[in-house]
């Protein structure tokens, strides 16, 4: 192993705290990445790190050979940025931190032509709905839901994180279909909410301002695709961002309620980000990846306004707000 690749092992050792967590993100095992320290140690004939059962501590050594190792590996990684920015191509391994449900159902189709268009491109997906500290996981990019913190991350906002209320063609034609925010207190509504059992609040704007209505059900969860599942059984009417029910808009499997009103999403995931560190030079493959991404997750929107369209087309077989299932009849 080079004294470059072995750099990098050791910044890596560093930034996770540990052999092990190095050795996973890097597909090595730990006796491997041990074994390279040692190595380095010997060759530079003198110890970087004290290990002890608990933890890893580095020397007076090891902290200023950290120090400037991260120095050299970064001015490294920006001549081979230089190199590509010169070429005009995206290429090499890009790491994306994607929430689950989002990940899921707009990240992978989106890398999926990603790959396809930048052929010599590779990208590493981690699926977590937990933050990752984007520098010490050596992510290059991270999709975000909701507010922005104060961080030392950029942000470029992708799309406005827009809702829909929807329910199955069927549970319409048992239970009527809302026209008002009003009506849905009368229907069977399956809300996210993680905290409580207890039900929701869903608000909305329409011509009169805006307006909310306090909204229960027989199913409540803290993931959107349960939910999604759920409605396609025909069990209610659910509340939920344009992208997670896009394509199901498309086929018909679910239709749009409430078109004259908005429905809002809260502060907390109003807006969908990419995020990257403040101090990573802008490469054209984070560059193309984000591009790329802001094209592909826009997709849902057109599908729900052909569907609305298409809507509007067509006679509904249902009219006025019908006779709905009150919880606990």
């Amino acid at each position: 192993m080079d004294q470059l690749e072995g750099m990098r092992l050791f910044t890596r050792v560093v930034e996770t705290g540990s052999f092990s967590e190095a050795a996973r993100k890097l597909d090595l095992e730990p006796s491997s990445v041990s074994r390279a320290i040692a190595a380095l140690e010997d060759r530079l004939r003198v110890r970087l790190i004290q290990r002890t059962t608990r933890r890893l501590n580095l020397t007076e050594a090891g902290q200023l050979f950290y120090e400037r190792a991260a120095a050299i590996l970064q001015d490294v990684e920006a001549a081979h940025l230089a190199l590509t920015d010169l070429e005009g191509r995206p290429r090499g391994t890009l790491r994306v931190s994607v929430p689950l449900a989002f990940g899921n159902m707009q990240g992978l189709p989106a890398v999926f032509e990603f790959l396809e268009r930048y052929p010599e491109m590779r990208v590493d997906m981690t699926f977590t709905d937990h933050f990752v500290d984007l520098v010490q996981d050596g992510q290059d990019v991270a999709i975000r839901v909701g507010l922005m913190d104060s961080s030392s991350l950029m942000a470029r906002k992708l799309v406005d994180n827009r809702r829909v209320v929807c329910a199955s063609p069927a549970y319409l034609k048992r239970h009527g279909t809302p026209r008002t925010p009003q009506d849905l207190a009368r229907h069977n509504c399956l809300v996210r909410n993680p905290n409580t059992g207890r039900g929701g609040e869903w608000r909305f704007t329409g011509a009169g301002g805006e307006e909310s209505v306090t909204v229960s059900g027989t199913f409540h969860s803290n993931s959107a695709e349960a939910l999604r599942q759920a409605a396609l059984r025909g069990l209610g009417v659910i509340c939920v961002s344009t992208w997670i029910v896009g394509e199901d808009l498309r086929s018909g499997a679910f239709r749009t309620v409430l078109d004259g009103f908005e429905a809002r999403p809260s502060a907390a995931d109003a807006t969908i980000y990419a995020v990257y560190p403040h101090n990573r030079h802008l490469s054209p493959k984070v560059r193309a990846f984000i591009d790329h991404l802001a094209q592909a997750i826009r997709k849902p929107r057109a599908e729900l306004r052909r569907a609305r369209s298409n809507k509007r087309a067509s006679p509904h077989p249902t009219k006025g707000g019908g006779k709905s299932r009150r919880k606990g009849d």
